[in-house]
């Protein structure tokens, strides 16, 4: 049988995550929720900035302490979405993914929906009047 060890008392040093870090778990997570188009650049960015692969914690404003956080999300949805279901799913998908690869307690989640994304109806090439 395995013993536990225990490391109460024992002092290894500090360990401090970045805003950054945590503002791309939190922004991953919101995405990856069903019926979210993107992500939004918040107050300073425009709607029509969509989350891109380079810019991973776009959308997302954090304020990380010593042992909790608070994540400020901006997203676009998906025309047809509930938007208090896609939000309330956001809350839960990013605290449970910040907590769980952190370790910090996630105070608050606050969903700013900054618009919605309607998809484009494909243009329909028109037959030539003249053959």
């Amino acid at each position: 049988m395995a013993d536990t060890i225990n490391n109460e008392g024992v002092d290894y040093g500090t360990v401090k995550i970045a805003n950054e870090v945590v503002a791309i778990i939190a922004g991953l997570a919101a995405t990856e929720v069903e019926g979210v188009a993107g992500m939004s650049g918040g107050i300073t960015g425009g709607i029509s900035d969509m989350l891109g692969m380079k810019n991973l914690s776009k959308g997302v404003k954090v304020e990380v302490g010593e042992k909790e956080c608070a994540i400020d999300i901006f997203v676009i949805v998906e025309y047809g979405s509930r938007i208090s279901e896609v939000a309330l799913r956001v809350q839960e998908n990013v605290k449970e993914a910040v907590e769980t690869m952190t370790g910090l307690n996630v105070i608050e989640v606050n969903v700013n929906v900054q618009g919605v994304n309607i998809p484009k109806e494909p243009e329909v090439e028109e037959e030539p009047r003249v053959k």
